[in-house]
């Protein structure tokens, strides 16, 4: 089952110094319909005005994903850690036994956004830690691959060999590709997972086990539930594609 969110079905929210399109319950935005997708909890699709901070804020038993979609993301936190990211590049932030962190947009003059996405890990109190990971376009152009994976212990048989991602504390999978007019890229997915499909940039056919299910535009989402194969072939401006492989409950 496929089931379609056009991109003005999810809720907008405006803060003067940010604009966020938040894809389930969170903040002041509540639907007790839409709490999440399996293990994913938050999917936020955050703008920040150039030299906008995101003040430091406390989180418990959360694994932060960051993917950054335009401009220059930077991170901080009560550990010490930071760094400045570019697009394509991913952050995983455990805030287990509880941290403080900060996003920020590290230009001055141009307006950066990031994906936000909380993954809720398999073990409460984990160590806070940071790993993030920038990947160039040729490391995503012309395929969709696995940008996070499961970390040693927490995945489950048929999850993607570590490699080059960084992990998560959870049997989940966050993939990512850049696919050219008419590129083709796919999925499996495992068997009782579930994907969530997001269009960063540009549009795509989706097609489920063989068949076409439908089109999904720029900042439009899928839930997709009962399918083995997933794949895109990119529209005539490409397109830009996060899925989000978490166990259905």
């Amino acid at each position: 089952m496929i089931e379609f969110r056009p991109p003005d079905s999810i809720y907008t929210a405006h803060g003067g110094w940010f604009t966020a399109r938040w894809h389930f319950s969170f903040d002041r935005y509540r639907d007790p319909a839409n709490m999440g997708f399996g293990d994913l909890r938050v999917f936020n699709d955050d703008r920040l005005e150039p030299g906008a901070v995101w003040p430091m804020h406390p989180h418990r038993d959360i694994e932060g994903i960051t993917y950054v979609a335009e401009g220059t993301f930077e991170h901080l936190d009560s550990m010490g850690n930071g760094g400045v990211l570019p697009p394509g590049s991913v952050q995983r932030a455990t805030l287990g036994s509880g941290m403080e962190h900060s996003e920020r947009n590290h230009s001055k003059t141009e307006p950066m956004r990031f994906i936000q996405m909380w993954i809720m890990p398999a073990r409460l109190d984990l160590p806070p830690s940071v790993e993030q990971h920038s990947f160039s376009e040729e490391d995503r152009r012309g395929r969709i691959r696995p940008l996070i994976v499961p970390a040693p212990g927490f995945g489950s048989a048929g999850a993607p060999q570590l490699g080059d991602a960084v992990t998560v504390h959870q049997d989940a999978v966050v993939y990512g590709g850049l696919l050219d007019a008419g590129g083709h890229g796919h999925v499996r997915l495992r068997p009782g997972f579930g994907g969530y499909a997001f269009m960063v940039h540009g549009t795509a056919n989706l097609w489920a086990d063989g068949a076409d299910a439908g089109r999904l535009e720029a900042g439009g989402a899928a839930k997709i539930r009962g399918v083995e194969r997933v794949e895109f072939y990119g529209g005539a401006e490409g397109a830009e594609i996060l899925l989000v492989e978490t166990r259905l409950r």
